[in-house]
């Protein structure tokens, strides 16, 4: 199973159109693939779920952890890196089993023009600690306001092109 983190918790992110534009693209393929948004985290996780701690709410979020065998990440930019509710995300989830040996694509976005660069590379600093495995191919997506149409929709062909192509390589990653 593919499960698609939206790193942020910022309701109607562009984030979150970004994630579901690549779940669309796997079910093309005959993939199936889950979109969890941060959003979705439970209010009160850093009192309730850090430390070996388990809400009934933040459990679900664990058996999703679980079951995924791979997972993509679409990260805004933050501050000139990844939104804090991933670090939480992770954090809050049980070590080592959660991620351990598992399998990653990583995608930055950002108002900017380097489409999260820092935050990715930070992030993948995190993920080789705790074992997930990470795509060579990171993308970057710049500008993102200038990417979607009016509907959110993804309308930049090279940035398409670059998706399709990573998708291709995570299928077979």
């Amino acid at each position: 199973m593919i499960t698609i983190i939206a790193a942020t918790n910022r309701p109607n992110s562009n984030t979150l159109k970004v994630a579901k534009y690549y779940q669309s693209e796997l079910l093309k393929k005959g993939l199936q693939a889950t979109v969890f948004s941060l959003e979705h985290l439970p209010a009160d996780v850093l009192n309730t779920d850090m430390y070996g701690k388990r809400s009934k709410a933040f459990q679900e979020i664990q058996d999703l952890i679980y079951n995924a065998e791979k997972f993509i990440f679409v990260m805004p930019e933050y501050n000139g890196s990844y939104p804090g509710v991933l670090k939480v995300l992770i954090d809050a989830s049980n070590f080592p089993d959660s991620f351990y040996d598992k399998k990653a694509a990583l995608v930055g976005i950002s108002s900017g023009k380097y489409g999260n660069i820092r935050g990715v590379e930070h992030f993948t600093g995190v993920c080789h600690y705790v074992h997930l495995n990470v795509l060579p191919l990171r993308l970057h997506i710049p500008n993102i306001k200038n990417e979607l149409d009016l509907e959110g929709k993804l309308i930049k062909e090279d940035t398409l092109s670059f998706i399709d192509e990573q998708i291709e390589k995570f299928i077979k990653f």
